[in-house]
């Protein structure tokens, strides 16, 4: 589908964690995108000569729900997030969509794993709550979320969608974690052979790092291309 123009109207701000926010909001003309496509958003005035930029952030929600929501990454001296986190109940703003083909394809015969770093989590909230997941169940599906900190996790309702395993990997926890020590790619490392590599379709959404050692990882375990798919997020 082509990408239209809208006029944005902000519906609600909300911080997720210390570093993240949720910025929802309503367009004025219907907004129709696949879930794990994204949104591209006018910065006004914040590029070389006073010229507007635009700034992709992937849609958390749902294409059947509304408000429309962005999980967003506040990033020193970045126009954008810092255009997003100023904005309130009322404010507008223009964006272009729907972009982006990191969608989910339907294949009830095989077993999916979503791996995430940080908001690279977001399309993929999109995907599980999505009519399309929902009527098109793989045989079973992880989804991994690494973070640095555990004041940094997001979504954690995910972990209460049927059939969903939530894992949340913790880089550099407190005494009191109890969950998994160490990356998402330390945790795909310590699984054996009776992990079931070749039976799943793999989606990665997150810093390039944890893409390229994560998609390394894959292939010495002899996945092949046609059953990974990647978003890389960029500051």
């Amino acid at each position: 589908m082509a990408a239209t123009e809208f006029q944005c109207t902000v519906r609600s701000f909300r911080m997720l964690t210390p570093t993240v926010f949720e910025v929802t909001f309503d367009a004025d003309k219907p907004f129709t995108f696949e879930a794990g496509q994204f949104v591209s958003i006018v910065i006004p005035g914040a590029g070389p000569k006073g010229r507007d930029l635009r700034r992709a952030y992937s849609i958390a929600s749902a294409p059947e729900t509304s408000p429309v929501e962005l999980c967003v990454k506040l990033v020193e001296e970045g126009p954008g997030t810092n255009f997003l986190y100023k904005l309130r109940t009322g404010d507008q703003f223009r964006g272009f969509a729907p972009y982006g083909d990191f969608t989910f394809e339907a294949k009830p015969e095989r077993r999916a794993c979503f791996i995430s770093t940080g908001t690279g989590i977001a399309p993929f909230r999109a995907m599980v709550y999505s009519n399309h997941f929902k009527n098109a169940r793989p045989l079973d599906v992880t989804c991994l979320l690494g973070v640095r900190t555990e004041d940094e996790l997001l979504y954690l309702d995910m972990a209460d969608v049927p059939g969903l395993k939530f894992v949340s990997t913790v880089s550099q926890p407190r005494e009191s974690w109890t969950g998994f020590r160490g990356r998402v790619t330390d945790w795909f490392r310590s699984q054996n052979e009776t992990y079931p590599w070749l039976e799943t379709d793999y989606y990665l959404c997150g810093n390039g790092a944890m893409i390229t050692e994560m998609k390394e990882i894959l292939t010495a375990r002899g996945v092949q291309k046609d059953s990974i798919y990647q978003e890389i997020y960029y500051k």
